[in-house]
């Protein structure tokens, strides 16, 4: 099964860590931390085309994790990964 987190990216759902709501969790310290340290590691993809409404935490065979943002609610795209819709 595979999830398209928008803008033509789609990923095996069996890599997904986690779906995360980006305006609620970037309250916490610690999601700040994190997010700012994958984007120091260069292992943070900007899919969204706009304001990033969600990230998705995924592992990665080259990489520890691989963070996606895209312009998708976490919600929408939580409700894909159940359904196993593409689109």
């Amino acid at each position: 099964m595979y999830l398209h987190l928008g803008q033509n990216e789609i990923i095996p759902q069996n890599r997904i860590i986690g779906i995360f709501d980006l305006d609620k969790c970037s309250y916490e310290k610690r999601t700040r931390d994190y997010l700012a340290a994958a984007e120091k590691e260069g292992v943070v993809l900007n899919i969204s085309g706009d304001l990033p409404r969600s990230f998705v935490v995924c592992d990665h065979p080259y990489h520890r994790q691989i963070v996606y943002l895209s312009q998708l609610s976490s919600g929408v795209l939580q409700k894909r990964a159940e359904s196993g819709e593409l689109e």
